[in-house]
């Protein structure tokens, strides 16, 4: 088989199609994850905020209830988070 340069042009072609491809795609997804950690932040900002204003409240004659409850919210976060981190465990073994 001979090659001639009508045959590299387009090897190199489609060469150059893919990579412009497959950089178009990982912007999308790129895109797609950046919108998704700006939501995550600032749901996570409101949340840290709601708590850190909980704890500017916080006086030497309320303070061991007020800790009771942070702690009681935090360990609610965790158990929600666990879980729904073991559904999406069992979807993906599903």
């Amino acid at each position: 088989m001979k090659t001639n340069s009508k045959f590299w042009i387009t090897v190199l072609v489609v060469v150059v199609l893919s990579f412009g491809i497959g950089i178009y795609l990982q912007d999308l997804k790129h895109k797609e994850s950046t919108e998704a950690a700006w939501r995550a932040n600032r749901f996570n900002m409101a949340r840290f905020n709601k708590i850190r204003d909980f704890n500017l409240r916080m006086t030497s004659s309320n303070w061991r209830f007020m800790r009771d409850s942070i702690e009681q919210q935090f360990d609610s976060f965790m158990i929600l988070r666990f879980r729904k981190e073991m559904d999406s465990i069992k979807a993906e073994n599903e």
